[in-house]
């Protein structure tokens, strides 16, 4: 196992989940909302995250996703959760100006 050359931040993640795009919307997630919380500990990370429905169709593809980019980051596939929650249900409100403007909501 290799261990982490650098502290990666959470500021670091959030960015590096921007490059994930719903496809249906071409808006990424954390724009979408989607996002709810990046946690670091010693060479771990943890993704807490949601969808737009219980039901959504893209959700495995989403996580996993979710899951590479952390991973792109140096983190091994052990040491990356993604946490799926629908506690807080998603809401339009939760998406950023810059989705709401795009999407018109």
């Amino acid at each position: 196992m290799m261990a982490m050359k650098k502290k990666i931040t959470e500021k670091q993640v959030m960015k590096k989940l921007e490059e994930v795009m719903d496809p249906e919307l071409g808006i990424n997630i954390v724009d979408l909302g989607l996002i709810y919380g990046v946690e670091i500990g010693k060479d771990k990370a943890k993704v807490t995250m949601t969808f737009t429905t219980p039901a959504c169709p893209l959700a495995m593809y989403l996580a996993n996703q979710v899951e590479e980019k952390v991973m792109s980051l140096g983190f091994t596939r052990e040491n990356t959760l993604v946490h799926v929650t629908f506690d807080p249900p998603w809401t339009p409100e939760k998406m950023s100006k810059k989705a709401k403007t795009i999407l018109e909501v």
